[in-house]
């Protein structure tokens, strides 16, 4: 079934995807899938600042506006940087990793001893005026600990923190430290459900799991504190809101999710029940978040993260989400804006109710009592008697416990998302408020990336312009946490790797008046002679700045263009490069003054994002040719090209060095006065020349080394045919007729197993033959033939050799090899090829002479001693 939920909704994805391509049903592409303007790589970036240390993971920041610290809680360790310049050498440090008996417990427990058994900081903000308050995994068994801010270092031992922090580095955590009050929510431990808790002071509570679940699987990514009391006339009660996103519980004909986004809303002065719901929840609510492409009904699902905008009053805050799909493998992200007064219509809605067990929830349509269930002690209800949660009737309470889901969900706003992107996964984010030059208020974002990339965005008309992406890491790591300070103008970026920090703005990246206009950045505007950051200027009345449509007020202002020159012969193909900074730019190109017609494949031009091609340049095609960048409907010059088109490049002035070279050339005369002689020999036409005559002389060498090196290589494999024989040219030598005598003898001769031959001739006779399947075949040399035998197994040393025959004083010319080599063998035992003897085949001729059977006698002789004789355990086979 989900499989099937799958392929339908990528049907619909790539449906929808489509449709936006065609500009349907929204106003314009961009609306959706928007493109950075500006993409700056690493290596371009100004004010780059990071911190690294040999901890990673860097997870939680601390900065406040009064402090010139920057806490920052990594594995293992806890740093205040200069918030300044985070690179200064004046980073303090403390140490807090998990002892070895932990971490082996840890591994005991089946956790990775690479990623998981160390101690993660999950939590680090201030907890009173003097001391920070910090959390961390330890290995699996949390622990919490009191900083001392001035000196930096913990006040006091760590104290248990299982409710206050979850197990593991990735679980989904949020936490906010209140009025000394700790407010977090995660799954806490291994068997656990996930929850939402104050744990300090007492009262300590907690979210009901019986009769009904109120969080199921509940994954958590943020929570803010919005102060609705200031300026209640009700006399109403902050509430804290929750962000997760959990396992979907309702279910209707209009869409079905396995997992959904929510918010949870509980007040701060909860006290719980006191019968009904002790030490739960009595305002415990939640309802849907929806970001949505409503034509398709196409819903982003995961939530991945939030941001609350504080406005000027409690009722203008604004929640930011960044969501995803539900599938890991598609990359999309979508950005909707939501407003409190929304959230807070959702909760005065209706309720939802279970039915059939919990597995059904339809909307409650029954009576609901009084006061109504969910909301926080206000001063209505105070006149009637009931100051805190405790005095609330059980009948309320019970209603709380069994109703914790609204139906109306909260619906962005415009009814759909502020971004779409097709190819990015966004992680984190965070917002501030700008001022423009006009005086208005201009929301502007920074969003991180799955690959390390931070994207500046401002919000116009309920549209997101992208101003710029800039690229943090030279390798792809995910950002992980974003903090902005007005205060010192930079935005801090965690990583798992370390820390970066770059200012809010770069508005000295924009060189003339139409880049700074074209860039839309609500912090840079056009002096006159510059882009300047509009914060730091005290008089804005001359700034020029066009944040709504990012087009006019450059009309009067002068800029510089780009002006070459081209020769070129008629023919050739020449490249007009013009580079368009802005990724939304277009290329337009003129050709005097008038727009270069036909780009169709006869008319001769190519246009690219790198310039114009003329193809086989023509004489009609010389002119003054200017590219123009056309953004938002303005057309500005960017280059002027200069091109001159004719049937031979005319040539140069003569210069001294030319003159020079021309009268070091034998056989020519010195340059004439128009200095055409002297560069007669660089013509293009000799040139042209000279190329070729070395292509070819280049050609012939490499068939001449070819030849050469198939010989070589010929000649190395027919030495290496004989590597293994005496070559004795029988064929040639007289004694090769008597020879021949003794072949039929041969055929008859028995195998001979050799394990001791004597170095002498010993009157072997009539030269050597070869063995080929039992026979022996006169070839003119000796072959050894390797046969079987059996290994003793002896401790005992092997006997002492046999002294050696005498060599004999007769010679016979039929002892003697052809070409006079002599028959000489190994006098010590060799083996070859594992276990195997060498074999010699030997036959009785009746013209051997004499001293052959003294050799046949004295080798049974020496064989028949050898019988019991231990081989070599590695023979030396380099004389065989």
């Amino acid at each position: 079934m989900r499989g099937a939920h799958f392929m339908a909704a990528m049907l619909l994805l790539l449906t929808s995807l489509c449709a936006v391509a065609n500009g349907f049903p929204f106003r314009t592409p961009l609306d959706l899938d928007v493109t950075p303007r500006v993409t700056v790589l690493n290596s371009g970036l100004e004010g780059y600042r990071r911190f690294e240390s040999s901890a990673v993971n860097y997870s939680t920041m601390l900065l406040e506006a009064d402090s010139e610290r920057l806490y920052v809680g990594a594995r293992g360790a806890v740093f205040a940087l200069n918030a300044s310049d985070i690179s200064a050498s004046s980073a303090l440090t403390i140490e807090w990793e998990a002892s070895t008996e932990q971490k082996l417990q840890c591994v005991l427990k089946g956790k990775d001893n690479k990623t998981e058994c160390f101690n993660h900081i999950r939590l680090l903000q201030r907890f009173n005026s003097t001391h920070l308050y910090m959390c961390g995994t330890h290995a699996y068994m949390p622990l919490c600990a009191y900083v001392d801010e001035k000196r930096f270092v913990m006040s006091s031992q760590p104290e248990e923190g299982k409710d206050k922090c979850p197990y593991g580095p990735i679980t989904g955590y949020t936490a906010l430290i209140l009025d000394q009050q700790i407010y977090t929510a995660s799954r806490y431990d291994f068997w656990s459900f996930p929850d939402i808790r104050r744990n300090a002071p007492t009262p300590a509570l907690k979210t009901e799991n019986a009769p009904t679940r109120w969080l199921n699987e509940a994954d958590f990514v943020g929570s803010a504190l919005v102060r609705e009391s200031l300026g209640s006339s009700n006399g109403d009660d902050d509430k804290i809101y929750f962000f997760f996103t959990e396992k979907s519980q309702e279910q209707s004909t209009t869409y079905s999710h396995s997992r959904v986004a929510r918010v949870a809303r509980i007040c701060k002065g909860d006290r719980g029940g006191h019968l009904t719901l002790q030490k739960r929840w009595t305002s415990f609510l939640k309802t849907r978040l929806t970001c949505s492409l409503p034509e398709y009904d196409f819903h982003f699902n995961m939530l991945r993260s939030i941001f609350v905008m504080h406005g000027l009053t409690p009722q203008d805050t604004l929640f930011y989400g960044i969501f995803g799909l539900e599938w890991k493998n598609v990359k999309a992200s979508a950005l909707c804006r939501f407003s409190l007064s929304e959230v807070q219509e959702a909760f005065r809605g209706p309720y939802m109710e279970s039915q059939d067990s919990g597995s059904t929830w339809k909307e409650y349509v029954g009576k609901i009592p009084e006061p109504r269930p969910g909301t926080c002690i206000t001063g209505k209800l105070r006149a009637k008697g009931i100051n805190v949660s405790t005095s609330l009737p059980d009948e309320v309470l019970d209603f709380v416990r069994r109703h914790p889901l609204m139906s109306h969900q909260v619906q962005p706003a415009d009814r759909r998302p502020l971004l779409f992107r097709r190819t990015t996964d966004y992680t984190h984010m965070a917002a501030t408020v700008v001022q423009g030059v006009d005086e208005q208020m201009y929301h502007v974002l920074y969003m991180g990336t799955d690959e390390g990339w931070l994207h500046k965005a401002v919000a116009i008309k309920g549209q997101l312009h992208i101003i710029e992406e800039l690229q943090l890491f030279e390798e792809p790591e995910p950002v992980t946490n974003i903090l902005l300070s007005t205060e010192r103008t930079s935005v801090y970026i965690n990583s798992p790797s370390g820390v970066v920090q770059l200012p809010l703005s770069n508005c000295e990246r924009y060189t003339s008046c139409y880049d700074c206009i074209f860039s839309r950045d609500p912090h840079c505007a056009w002096s006159g002679a510059e882009c300047v950051d509009v914060m730091t200027q005290s008089n804005r009345s001359s700034l020029i700045q066009d944040i709504q449509h990012g087009r006019t007020g450059c009309e009067n202002t002068g800029y510089d263009v780009a002006q070459r020159s081209r020769s070129v012969r008629v023919g050739d193909d020449v490249l007009l490069q013009c580079e368009l900074n802005s990724n939304l730019a277009t290329p337009f190109w003129t050709l005097n003054g008038g727009e270069v017609q036909g780009y169709d494949l006869n008319s001769g031009f190519r246009t690219g994002t790198d310039g114009l091609l003329i193809i086989e340049a023509r004489q009609d095609q010389s002119g003054l040719y200017t590219c123009h960048a056309v953004e938002n409907n303005v057309k500005v010059a960017i280059a002027t090209y200069n091109v001159t088109i004719s049937l031979d490049l005319p040539l140069p002035p003569p210069t001294e060095r030319t003159r020079n070279f021309v009268a070091t050339v034998p056989g020519t005369e010195h340059p004439s006065s128009d200095g055409a002689q002297s560069l007669l020999l660089l013509s293009p036409k000799n040139m042209e020349a000279m190329y070729l005559s070395l292509i070819t002389i280049l050609g012939g060498l490499c068939v001449v080394l070819t030849v050469v090196l198939a010989y070589v290589g010929f000649c190395l494999r027919a030495d290496q045919r004989g590597k293994y024989s005496l070559r004795a040219a029988a064929a040639a030598h007289p004694s090769s007729k008597r020879s021949s005598r003794c072949r039929k003898q041969h055929r008859n001769s028995t195998h001979m197993e050799l394990k001791t031959v004597s170095s002498h001739c010993n009157g072997v006779c009539n030269g050597v033959s070869k063995l080929h399947n039992g026979d022996i075949q006169d070839e003119g040399f000796l072959q050894i033939v390797p046969g079987e035998a059996q290994t003793l197994a002896s401790n005992d040393p092997p006997p002492p050799a046999p002294p050696l025959p005498p060599t004999p004083q007769h010679t016979s010319p039929e002892c003697d090899f052809p070409n006079g080599l002599s028959a000489t063998l190994p006098s010590v035992l060799r083996r070859m090829n594992g276990n195997s003897y060498v074999l010699l085949r030997q036959s009785d001729s009746e013209n051997t002479s004499p001293l052959s059977h003294c050799f046949s006698e004295e080798l049974n002789r020496i064989l028949e001693k050898r019988k019991h004789t231990q081989l070599l355990p590695r023979p030396d086979e380099s004389s065989v």
